[in-house]
């Protein structure tokens, strides 16, 4: 007996709206750093700060698919997961799989550490982070060689995702793309939606992370 697959909304509107402003803010950040816009480059770091911090808090308190209970497997299920990637079958996953979701904890954590090193860095020149001259010029040095190299780290995951994005449509006929516009994608009609919090739950709090990075903003500097 063939499966029915139905529509099913897995992503949040928050979920979605924070994947593609950080998409939208890396790439700003980049081109303001390569053409010496440093002041947009600042305005996009602080941007970034907000939406992890955004996203940390919904991975707590979010939809079920946003939360991090619900999509971090064990190490050895995402590797189970990665051995059969050649093998074609229907997409049965709700939200992220067992090796997307290390993926986006390591993304996470690469952007947390690019804004703790930028709120420390300088240019030698006209800019610098609110904290360098706490952590003094020497530190602040050190740290901006590692937002550099950071930023090679983020460049090279930013290529993974991609490549496991056409890797997941060639070899499996899996559409990673349209769900995160959407929301939504056909599952098979026996598996449970996932609970969905309201959209303005998802804006207050991120009110609250824009609180947080303004009210950091006004201590540090």
């Amino acid at each position: 007996m063939r499966q029915l697959f139905l529509p099913m909304r897995i992503w949040d509107l928050p979920t979605r709206l924070f994947h593609w402003a950080l998409v939208l803010l890396v790439l700003t950040s980049w081109a303001s750093a390569e053409f010496n816009y440093m002041k947009v480059h600042v305005a996009c770091g602080f941007g970034v700060m907000t939406l992890v911090i955004f996203r940390v808090i919904w991975g707590l308190v979010g939809s079920d698919t946003s939360r991090f209970a619900f999509f971090l497997k064990s190490p050895i299920a995402a590797i189970q997961h990665l051995l059969h990637m050649t093998r074609r079958e229907p997409d049965t996953e709700v939200g992220h799989n067992a090796a997307g979701g290390w993926m986006v904890l390591g993304l996470l954590a690469i952007l947390a550490l690019q804004i703790a090193t930028g709120l420390c860095a300088n240019d030698d020149a006209m800019t610098e982070g609110p904290l360098a001259l706490r952590v003094g010029k020497e530190r602040s040095d050190w740290l901006t060689h590692i937002h550099y190299l950071n930023f090679t780290a983020i460049q090279i995951a930013v290529a993974l995702h991609i490549l496991a994005i056409i890797a997941y449509r060639v070899l499996k006929g899996h559409n990673l793309v349209t769900p995160m516009i959407t929301g939504k994608k056909r599952l098979p009609g026996n598996i449970r939606a996932p609970a969905m919090m309201h959209p303005v739950f998802g804006l207050a709090i991120f009110a609250v992370s824009g609180v947080i990075v303004f009210l950091f903003g006004w201590w540090a500097y």
